[in-house]
């Protein structure tokens, strides 16, 4: 069954994906990204040199050919908001093609949104106006490329009620995530949220399975489920928690393993919920051959292009080069006599001669003054480093201005710069 599902291509699943309404949970909080997350909502992190994290979901339904797709939003969306009218206004309004801003309007009732379930509740009336035949609901904050359109293909030839993405994790850490039970035709007989004792994958005993926050439902099921849980007082308005648990029960719930199609190997997907999985994600790109491929021309991902001059190296005098190694440097930076090492530098940073960075990730707009050491950092958007600065060589003293990760990331902000001496662990 399921090597013809994921076999059904051309027509057949250009109309499945024609039909879909992609919806975009965009409105968390992201409080385990700390200060990274105090004036953004999460999806709006920068990412990889020149992306912000909503790209890649965006860019998955976009190149699935989902062009129909809503983003909710809730917190701290203005940087969001600006960033989705300045890249995603290319799609053709005439030909039924929008990504759709939505923000929480207490549009029933006198809340905002209570939960996962509860915000795709609250514009049913919009889903409902366009008539999708599949309903397809994404989280706007994983980094990960994956076509919608098999997984859709998939549920309509298990003829499920829901189908949800999911991925193979080591047993050893499934407990970080939500984990789907299935039987051998992949149908879901139980759900644990963050299990202590994880059920694994029958034979491959060292791997369990975890949702991706990932779910294909058909209009009709998903108004029905909404309805019944908004009505339940007791209920977290949450999928995974509310909707997903009592569905296994008296319907017909699949799992959809997210593998490359070909070859059967895990894809790259990551969850970078924490200051620790987004650097190490940020990390990943720097090394020589990446999991995650963001130079795949059948596979590109948008985003918002500001027209910025190519990278400058300059300066070559002993201890005053201008050079970056193992390293990806984004469009607008200037490496003036400094050294950079194993690091990704996004648009526009400066950084000024004999400073040396290494092992670190530099959000844009930011400035490094002359004589700098920075080592195993997040610098966030705009940060002005003084000179002679040292981050990244003393953890007793990071600790004092800035917030270190247990496993030794240190992560710098404007705010944190201007404020006086504090621990911010």
């Amino acid at each position: 069954m399921r090597h013809a599902a994921r076999n059904n291509t051309g027509r057949y699943v250009s109309r499945l994906t024609s039909g879909t309404l992609a919806v975009v949970m965009a409105g968390g909080r992201g409080e385990r990204l700390k200060a990274l997350t105090q004036h953004r909502c999460k999806p709006a992190t920068p990412f990889g040199g020149k992306f912000r994290i909503i790209d890649f979901v965006l860019s998955n339904c976009v190149n699935s050919g989902i062009r129909q797709i809503a983003v909710l939003t809730q917190y701290k969306a203005q940087s969001l908001i600006q960033h989705i009218q300045r890249g995603w206004s290319y799609l053709r309004g005439e030909l039924g093609e929008f990504v759709e801003l939505i923000p929480a309007q207490q549009q029933i009732g006198t809340h905002w949104y209570r939960g996962t379930a509860d915000s795709v509740y609250q514009n049913l009336d919009f889903i409902r106006s366009h008539h999708p035949t599949h309903v397809l609901i994404l989280a706007g904050d994983h980094i990960y490329k994956m076509d919608y359109g098999p997984m859709i293909a998939y549920h309509e030839q298990c003829e499920a009620d829901i189908t949800v993405g999911v991925v193979d994790v080591p047993l050893d850490r499934a407990n970080e995530f939500g984990i789907l039970t299935t039987d051998d035709t992949n149908r879901v007989t139980k759900f644990a949220e963050k299990p202590q004792n994880p059920d694994p994958i029958i034979g491959q005993e060292n791997l369990a399975r975890a949702s991706m926050g990932i779910y294909v439902i058909g209009m009709d099921r998903l108004e029905k489920m909404l309805t019944d849980d908004a009505a339940n007082e007791s209920s977290n308005h949450d999928f995974g928690k509310n909707i997903i648990p009592p569905a296994i029960v008296s319907l017909r719930v699949f799992a959809y393993p997210f593998h490359d199609v070909e070859t059967r190997a895990q894809n790259y997907w990551r969850d970078v919920g924490n200051v620790d999985a987004l650097y190490e994600a940020n990390m990943e790109l720097v090394a020589l051959n990446p999991e995650l491929n963001i130079y795949d021309h059948q596979w590109p991902i948008w985003t918002y292009q500001a027209q910025q001059p190519p990278a400058k190296f300059v300066l070559d005098e002993e201890g005053r080069r201008g050079m970056a190694v193992n390293s990806m440097v984004a469009g607008g930076c200037i490496i003036s006599g400094a050294y950079v090492k194993e690091s990704l530098l996004s648009n526009d940073v400066r950084i000024e001669d004999s400073s040396t960075i290494e092992s670190s990730v530099l959000l844009p707009g930011v400035t490094i003054g002359r004589r700098c050491k920075i080592k195993r950092c997040v610098l966030d958007e705009n940060c002005v480093i003084p000179d002679d600065t040292q981050i990244g060589q003393d953890h007793a003293l990071d600790q004092k201005r800035f917030f270190v990760t247990k496993r030794g990331v240190v992560l710098v902000t404007q705010d944190m710069l201007r404020a006086p001496e504090r621990s911010k662990t």
